[in-house]
């Protein structure tokens, strides 16, 4: 039976590579994004593949997550990658805080990821052994944080990172696996051109790491390597 995943942030970047991956391996992929006319990659794969469906949608419409998910009701999803994020104000030093981006930051990477397990939880219960996946960042972990800074950024993941260790526990009734997942330092819009590795090499990794996902990796937090990272 062929398996079903479900990306956010999916026209560019990691998501946009991470669908390529998957449809290349035979899923069906829903690829969802803010404006799916104008995501030209997205367009192209279509044409390809059969198995390639597009969706309208900013996640932090949640009226707009629940009619997607209303539409998808009896559709199984095996996978579902919250990869959506936003960086936010870069440059930005102690002192100099822009309260209103902070504010949108965190809807994004910390609200909007739950308010979709919230959506799709129906969906995932419906596939045997299905995972959810939050891309989450080095950045949010506590023990990592050698440098400072990035106060937006850093705290989004790290609230994001606690969401996880929450819906882990709270799913795992379901038979739903809840991990966070760093992607690398990968050269992208958001990343930045001096990444240390490409949007292949890290989106070849994350879907290595979530095949041989267990039980007991639930709840946990690892790189695109598979490497566990610490809170």
């Amino acid at each position: 039976m062929q398996k079903h995943l479900l990306i956010t942030g999916a026209n560019r970047g990691i998501g946009l590579t991470l669908v390529e991956q998957y449809l290349k391996d035979g899923w069906a992929v829903n690829a969802c994004c803010r404006q799916p006319e104008k995501a030209d990659e997205l367009i192209q794969l279509q044409a390809k593949y059969e198995s390639l469906t597009l969706s309208k949608l900013d996640v932090t419409d949640y009226h707009a997550v629940k009619l997607l998910a209303d539409s998808l009701a009896d559709i199984p999803i095996d996978l579902l990658i919250n990869n959506a994020g936003y960086y936010g104000p870069k440059g930005v030093s102690f002192g100099d805080t822009d309260v209103e981006e902070w504010r949108r930051v965190i809807e994004i990477n910390t609200i909007a990821p739950l308010k979709i397990a919230e959506a799709f939880l129906p969906h995932l219960t419906q596939a045997q052994d299905a995972a959810y996946v939050a891309i989450s960042s080095k950045m949010g972990s506590m023990s990592d944080n050698s440098s400072g800074g990035a106060y937006i950024y850093r705290s989004s993941k790290a609230a994001l990172n606690s969401v996880v260790k929450s819906l882990s526990l709270d799913l795992k009734s379901y038979g739903v696996k809840v991990v966070a997942l760093h992607p690398g330092w990968v050269r992208t819009e958001m990343g930045g051109p001096n990444g240390l590795i490409d949007t292949n090499e890290s989106a070849a990794g994350l879907k290595q790491v979530i095949s041989e996902l267990s039980s007991t990796d639930n709840g946990g937090f690892f790189d695109y390597l598979g490497n566990k990272i610490p809170w």
